[in-house]
């Protein structure tokens, strides 16, 4: 009896809970997603007649201050809470064509129209796109249980990215896949990781290690491997747009490899994500900045730099200025910016002036387009470090930190130097080739704005072709006070550019100092008798009456005029040479607006208050946790490279003209870790990603899961998509052996054929590298912006001019004509032919079935090895007829590569390397 009591009981409580539930959510008003769903209708509709480029009757849909304000008619189109009296719904619903709204565009839908009135009624709030919002905390959808009566376990996920992953299967009614064989994942997280497929050793580690740490095991060492800093650097070089040229027309060399160098020891170090950031932002700001932290802001230093005659060098260098504006919200904050430039932003919440006062950052750099890309870091050999930092405790001594502090810059990097090409006002002078200021007889020129004030020396950088010139230097006038008068002379055997010093007479404050000069001996007037690069002004070398003085002096210019490597950095101007910035009205940089100040987006996070109001303060919050963005971006960066498509698939616009995320919960989730739990660990979050079941699944797809997702977005199967360019150039090497060990340094030239690389405005010639250098990583092949290496721009490399966010693959039959064709692929075919012979002597079978293997990592099945040896058979028999084909096709250096037999198999395991499953990762 009390047994039935307490079943009815039960029942009942559970009727009376459904009751409830059901009438709570049938009783519940809708609320209505500002986000997913009226600003989609705005966008696609309304915004190109209403919005940040174009306000018809002054009205604006791009914020809601501008929405609800008044507009041309006195009324606010939008009454919230009021939708019967708001203008937008009775324009909306007008019959007369003239008056209805989209004007001469298809009306609104009923459903759009009822959403906007829902929308209104419920009190037109505006929403925050969901990239904008801050990144919290995620719940783990695991399966629950009703009351504790019925639980599901699913023994498929091994990691909490599992759980979501399965969430939005069941969703879609998919099921996940079984795990890829022990081979597939051996070869697809290699690929993945460093970039190419691990050696021989390694693999049958893993391959014969049945324990349940062997994948573990696997991962954990090729994360440990040099090489995976090396493969991860190449993902970050389109979006810092790398290339060892300038760019634009001359395309003329840039030493800046030790950037990429840096990248790697940054990669393989596991430098936390945010200092990574940091250093590239503003490393030259941070306190007793390093020389590696120099180098590191080279990542804003590979803009281009126009060398051409004639050009107008501020113009280039605010050019440069924007694409670092550009670069920075594409590459760390996966968010479109560039057009903010003209207009407020007609989708996004970011206004005009926010563009300008953003720009304010990094438009108070020291560059200025100049032919030597100042300001550089001056890279000294160890004997020259030892007489740097014997000099630098004498200056601690006799000089203070401060002078030392700024001696010790001057020497490293020769700033802050004013650059010759600032100078104006010309009379038989100029800007030869608008590079360096040029005197010719009876010259004069002007300089703005110099401070004097304790500064009685100038230094400057000059190149001569007639001797006994006189150079005077007035100040305020061509007439005003003589401040110095100076012999410039250069002797026949000092070619080249020369640094030398002169006395200033005791000046204050700030002038503009008029150069003139005069020469005897010049007979041609239009000859340009001394060239100017720049022009240093401080105070006399410190510790005149002090021992070790003479010493000392010596050491200082022995450092200053040493010819040293440099790598292009970022510094800022010190206060003297201050730029100010302004907006530029409707974008034209040559229209100066109002006077703008260094300050971001008002509408995402707060700028940190104890931050510097400098690129360093950037860097802070940019680097925020509370920064909804940087997490985001490169959490759906790292995701796209080991999956191929993005959680949101537009890696460069998380904004609302992007795609919409396919598991935003995932995306968070991980983002929040990686800055909480992993604190801004790349390594640990890939190891998280590998070592999921979502990214070990199968990548077979069944007819059921190509109609229900063809491109896999919901991850019902293990990856499949075509190599990068780099991978598929190191994979090959590595299949054939011929992958080099070497890293860091100068760029190589691997083999190219001559014609491909014309270079006629800079006189520099493609020069194929030799010997081990020529089977290099790809990211060590010299990248020139106007000629990309050829093989790799059809494998969609990008040519890096501008930040390259995203990758789109294709497929061309130019592809397979690479493979098939391109010497690099042909050479190593050889080489791997000359490997399988000396192995497999005179059994052409085995010598296919090990090249298979070799390449894709999997035992050849019998239809295959078929195929192959028929391909085999049929070259023989063409080759055994035309021994010319066959030795040119074998490219032996004896007879004993120059057989027939040889040219067959060269042709098989080149076609191999062609192979969808060799290029493919699946």
């Amino acid at each position: 009896m009390t047994w039935v009591f307490k079943r009815k009981s039960v029942i009942v409580i559970a009727i009376l809970i459904a009751a409830v539930t059901v009438f709570t959510f049938s009783t519940r008003r809708q609320t209505v997603d500002f986000s997913a769903d009226v600003k989609p209708i705005f966008n696609k509709k309304c915004i190109t007649c209403h919005g940040g480029v174009r306000r018809k009757a002054g009205f604006s849909l791009l914020f809601r201050s501008e929405a609800l304000a008044k507009n041309e008619s006195g009324k606010p189109a939008i009454i919230p809470g009021d939708p019967e009296h708001s203008e937008l719904i009775r324009r909306l619903t007008l019959k007369d064509p003239e008056e209805r709204m989209p004007f001469k565009h298809e009306p609104l839908s009923k459903d759009e129209i009822e959403i906007l009135r829902a929308w209104i009624k419920q009190g037109a709030q505006w929403g925050d796109h969901w990239a904008y919002t801050p990144v919290h905390a995620q719940t783990v959808p695991r399966p629950s249980s009703l009351f504790g009566w019925m639980r599901t376990e699913n023994k498929w996920p091994k990691s909490d990215i599992d759980y979501f992953i399965l969430d939005k299967l069941k969703e879609k009614e998919l099921t996940a896949s079984a795990e890829a064989d022990k081979a597939t994942l051996l070869r697809r997280v290699s690929l993945d990781l460093v970039g190419f497929p691990i050696n021989a050793k390694l693999s049958a580690n893993y391959l014969n290690d049945n324990s349940d740490k062997a994948y573990e095991s696997l991962v954990d060492s090729l994360l440990a491997s040099p090489h995976y800093g090396e493969r991860w650097t190449s993902m970050w070089l389109d979006l810092a747009r790398y290339a060892d040229t300038k760019g634009y027309e001359r395309d003329d060399s840039r030493s800046i490899w030790r950037y990429r160098d840096w990248l790697i020891n940054a990669f393989n170090e596991d430098k936390p994500y945010d200092q990574f950031l940091t250093e590239q932002l503003a490393g030259d700001l941070l306190p007793n900045a390093t020389e590696a932290q120099f180098i590191a802001t080279a990542f804003h230093r590979n803009t281009m730099t126009n060398d051409e005659g004639g050009t107008d060098n501020e113009e280039f260098r605010t050019a440069a200025v924007m694409d670092r504006v550009s670069t920075t919200w594409e590459a760390l904050m996966g968010t479109t910016f560039a057009c903010v430039q003209c207009h407020s932003h007609p989708y996004d919440p970011f206004k005009n002036e926010e563009y300008y006062s953003f720009l304010a950052f990094f438009n108070d750099s020291r560059d200025e387009d100049t032919e030597a890309d100042y300001p550089l870091l001056r890279h000294f050999s160890d004997s020259a470090n030892t007489e740097l930092q014997k000099l630098t405790v004498w200056l601690q001594q006799h000089a203070g930190e401060q002078k030392t502090k700024e001696i010790k810059q001057f020497l490293k990097t020769w700033q802050p130097a004013v650059n010759s090409l600032t100078s104006d006002q010309f009379t038989n002078s100029e800007l030869n080739d608008t590079k360096w200021l040029a005197f010719r007889n009876h010259a004069s020129c002007r300089l703005k704005n110099i401070t004097l004030d304790n500064r009685d020396k100038i230094i400057y950088r000059f190149t001569a072709g007639q001797d006994a010139g006189d150079w005077q230097i007035h100040i305020d006038s061509v007439k005003g006070p003589l401040i110095a008068s100076i012999s410039i002379s250069q002797s026949k055997k000092e070619t080249g550019w020369k640094i030398a010093e002169a006395h200033l007479s005791p000046v204050k404050g700030t002038h503009d100092l008029f150069f003139t000069y005069a020469n005897p001996h010049i007979k041609d007037p239009k000859f340009n008798a001394v060239l100017f690069d720049w022009f240093y002004f401080t105070g006399s070398f410190p510790g005149e009456h002090q021992a070790g003085y003479e010493e000392q002096k010596k050491r200082y210019w022995g450092l200053l005029t040493l010819q040293t490597p440099t790598t292009p950095v970022m510094m800022d101007n010190p206060k003297e040479l201050h730029r100010t910035s302004h907006v530029f009205e409707r974008g034209n940089w040559l229209v100066k607006g109002a006077l703008v100040t260094p300050k971001v987006p008002h509408s995402l996070n707060a700028f940190p208050s104890d931050a510097p109001n400098n690129r360093l303060g950037l860097a802070m919050w940019i680097t925020d946790k509370k920064n909804p963005l940087t997490a985001r971006t490169i959490v759906n960066r790292l995701w796209e490279q080991l999956f191929g498509v993005g959680l949101v698939e537009t890696l460069e616009d998380l904004g609302t003209q992007g795609a919409a995320p396919t598991h935003r919960e995932l995306l968070d989730y991980l983002s929040y870790k990686f800055m909480n739990d992993y604190n801004w660990s790349i390594k640990k979050l890939l190891k998280e990603m590998v070592m999921s079941a979502t990214y070990r699944q199968d990548g077979k797809a069944s007819k059921e899961m190509l109609e229900k997702d063809a491109a896999n977005k919901y991850y019902a199967r293990g990856p499949r998509v075509r190599l990068s360019a780099e991978q598929i150039r190191d994979q090959a090497l590595a299949i054939t052996g011929m992958l080099s060990n070497k890293m860091f340094g100068p760029s190589v030239m691997p083999y190219q054929p001559d014609g491909i690389w014309l270079s006629p405005w800079n006189g520099q010639y493609w020069i194929n590298s030799k010997g081990e250098e020529k089977y290099r990583r790809a990211l060590y092949t010299y990248w020139k912006r106007t000629a990309p290496y050829p093989s790799m721009m059809t494998f969609d490399g990008a040519a890096r001019e501008v930040c390259t966010a995203r990758r789109i693959r294709t497929n061309t039959p130019l592809q397979a004509l690479v493979t098939l064709n391109d010497e690099v692929y042909l050479d190593m075919a050889r080489q791997f032919t000359w490997k399988l012979e000396r192995s497999h002597k005179d059994n052409a079978a085995e010598q296919v079935k090990t090249a298979y293997e070799m390449a894709t990592g999997h035992s050849i099945e019998a239809r295959t090895l078929a195929s192959l040896m028929h391909l085999y058979k049929t070259a023989l028999k063409q080759f055994e007829t035309k021994q010319e084909d066959a030795c040119e096709m074998a490219g032996g250096n004896s007879n004993k590569y120059n057989t027939a037999n040889t040219a067959a198999l060269v042709v098989v395991t080149n076609s191999i390397l062609n192979l969808d499953e060799v290029i493919t990762k699946n």
